[in-house]
């Protein structure tokens, strides 16, 4: 079982967008019993609480379920149970890499790091600004080139 773990700051925006997404793609590949998803924040604000309206609006928008999306914090079993530590940004990358011992460093990456086409490295947070439209295309785009990245590297599923 290969399990992803999305991050972002508060849990209520990115990272559940980004479990959202990944968890319908790996569904659709019929990977489900492969790969487990799951999101968490490196902040402590919105434990318990379900996303961002502006992040079940364009999920429902899309037709991708959001049940039990909850916000959680960052743990260490998570750093120490987790293959993919998948960060929305470079200051999560830090927050995240702060907690970790040596073993783990090589687990944390950036979403967008998957995604050398797109000219952003970092996904923004749109609970500043509610660009969650452009946040979404964003996550879509990355979560697809992880869920290739990990077939082919720990799946070693390889293209017809």
């Amino acid at each position: 079982m290969v399990k992803v773990l999305f991050v972002c700051l508060g849990n209520i925006c990115r990272s559940p967008m980004a479990e959202a997404v990944f968890r319908e793609l790996v569904r659709k590949e019929g990977l489900s019993d492969q790969i487990e998803v799951d999101s968490c924040g490196t902040g402590h604000w919105h434990v318990g609480q379900p996303p961002h309206e502006g992040t079940l609006k364009v999920l429902k928008k899309h037709g991708i379920p959001s049940d039990g999306l909850r916000g959680r914090v960052l743990t260490k079993e998570d750093i120490e149970t987790f293959d993919y530590i998948i960060a929305m940004d470079e200051s999560n990358v830090e927050n995240i890499l702060w907690r970790c011992d040596e073993r783990s460093r090589h687990k944390v990456h950036r979403l967008l790091d998957f995604s050398p086409e797109i000219p952003v490295r970092d996904v923004p947070d749109p609970y500043y600004d509610g660009r969650f439209d452009y946040v979404y295309d964003l996550i879509s785009t990355g979560a697809k080139n992880l869920l290739e990245h990990i077939k082919k590297e720990a799946l070693h599923v390889s293209e017809a």
